[in-house]
This record gives C-alpha cells, structure tokens and sequence, in this order.
C-alpha cells in the first residue's frame, strides 16, 4: 500500500505552509534526487521546497500520468513557476520508492535541465542552444519523425 494519491495531492497543492508535511510522505531516511541536489532525510527534502519557494515566483506541480506496481510508481509532470519576470515550464518525471508503510523511501526525479531550463535563460542558454545545435544529428526530410514534418 503507497500514499501516492495523496502525495501527488500535497505536490499538486504544495505550498509554503505545507512543505512541512512532507513527513506524512516520506520516511525519515528518504533519497532525493534531481539535476541539482542529492540529498538524504526529511528536513534536507523540505529544505529543497522551501528554497523553491524563495527563488521562484507562484511555483506549481501539475501532475500527469501515473503508473504504480510493486512498491514503485513513476509520475509525470509539468513544473510552472516565474523567475525575474518571466515564465518557465519545465516537464519531467518522477521514479518513487516505496516502504513497507507505504512511505517514499525514494523520489529521482527525471528532466533535462539544460533543455528545460538552461537553454531558456538569456547569459547562459545561448552556448548551450548552440551545443546542442552542434551535436543534434542532421536527418535527410525522408526519415524525419511524423511530428517534425507535420504542418
């Protein structure tokens, strides 16, 4: 038995004031992980929500698909938030471990920060727009994907 009904409600629902919840859903020695922290135990994970809150403007989870089986689930997801004025959006994925309680023991979530993200910011995503211009492979418009070619 998982909370992940009710965990995906906290995040779709998170706020400033319920980060503090976050014991509800996770054990007290959970990993979580994504492009940008690692980190070990319940206050380390409310610290990477509060910190969200800090630096981004109305930051908000809009869940997606759900698949869950044996003590695992993977969700996916849109994170909207503001940052200097400006809006972001970046799409992901989470892969969620669960205890015999029914407690997140793991949370890795899954996204390309330098697509979702770095490439979107005006210092930094020109080099990394031009990187991946770089090494993106050149395909003749006879095997290019059905959603490429579309119009």
């Amino acid at each position: 038995m998982t909370n992940l009904d009710s965990l995906m409600t906290w995040y779709a629902t998170l706020t400033p004031d319920t980060v503090a919840q976050a014991g509800r859903f996770y054990a007290a020695d959970a990993h979580f992980r994504d492009p940008f922290n690692d980190v070990h135990g319940i206050a380390a994970i409310e610290a990477i929500f509060r910190h969200m809150f800090v630096h981004t403007d109305n930051p908000r989870f809009i869940i997606g698909e759900r698949m869950q089986q044996d003590g695992q689930a993977f969700v996916t997801w849109r994170f909207e938030f503001g940052l200097r004025g400006r809006p972001y959006e970046i799409v992901g994925g989470s892969h969620l471990r669960f205890n015999q309680q029914g407690l997140v023991v793991m949370h890795r979530d899954y996204w390309d920060a330098a697509e979702e993200l770095l490439q979107k910011l005006p210092l930094v995503g020109a080099p990394i727009r031009w990187l991946r211009a770089r090494f993106r492979v050149p395909l003749p418009a006879a095997i290019h994907p059905a959603s490429e070619t579309r119009s």
